[in-house]
């Protein structure tokens, strides 16, 4: 089982970046994928999720509206597009695999946003 995130970086406020996680080893369709982040110093914070067939998402308020998090069953893969991206948004990044029996993890990577 793997989850491999990518797209990390610096970025200035305001900016955009698109995180993708691709996934290997398991039935990714079958799976609810999420986004979390960890800023230094703080907890990991739960940004949003898809869900497996119906691709419903949920996000959390701080990230409403500038995130969107799509998934295509046919590439193994999930992404964060996020916009207007602030100062308080640099962390890393991680992705989620989890089903009733199982939960997956990425290693993460590292977003930046600073002037």
């Amino acid at each position: 089982v793997q989850l491999v995130e990518s797209g990390g970086g610096w970025v200035q406020p305001g900016g955009s970046l698109k995180l993708s996680c691709a996934a290997s080893g398991f039935t990714f369709s079958t799976y609810r994928m999420s986004w979390y982040r960890q800023a230094p110093g703080k907890e990991r914070e739960f940004i949003g999720a898809i869900s497996s067939v119906a691709e419903i998402t949920n996000y959390a308020d701080s990230v409403k509206g500038r995130f969107t998090i799509s998934r295509d069953n046919t590439k193994n893969a999930v992404y964060l597009q996020m916009n207007s991206l602030k100062p308080e948004d640099t962390a890393a990044y991680y992705c989620q695999a989890r089903n009733l029996y199982r939960e997956h993890w990425g290693k993460g990577t590292l977003v930046t946003v600073s002037s």
